[in-house]
């Protein structure tokens, strides 16, 4: 008999590629996480789904940091406008 595949593990996959203006990588790690506590709990399958919205959750909250560091950083480096 196969074993079900965790319902959050194919969510956090889902999240983790959709990204959802980065709401969507931060609860594909939440799910992630959550999914690989119940797969460890259950024997369910989906390990490897879990993992993989895991890794896609953090290279979005990555790419946020990284847009966020250069929004800043050009700020800063505009000049100032004068009237």
């Amino acid at each position: 008999m196969p074993r079900p595949t965790n319902g959050m593990a194919i969510a956090s996959l889902v999240l983790g590629i959709l990204w959802l203006y980065w709401v969507g990588s931060i609860l594909a790690l939440v799910f992630g996480y959550i999914a690989r506590q119940q797969i460890a709990q259950r024997g369910e399958s989906g390990g490897g789904l879990a993992t993989a919205g895991i890794v896609l959750g953090w290279i979005g909250v990555g790419t946020f940091f990284l847009m966020l560091f250069f929004v800043f950083v050009v700020a800063a480096g505009a000049p100032a406008s004068s009237y």
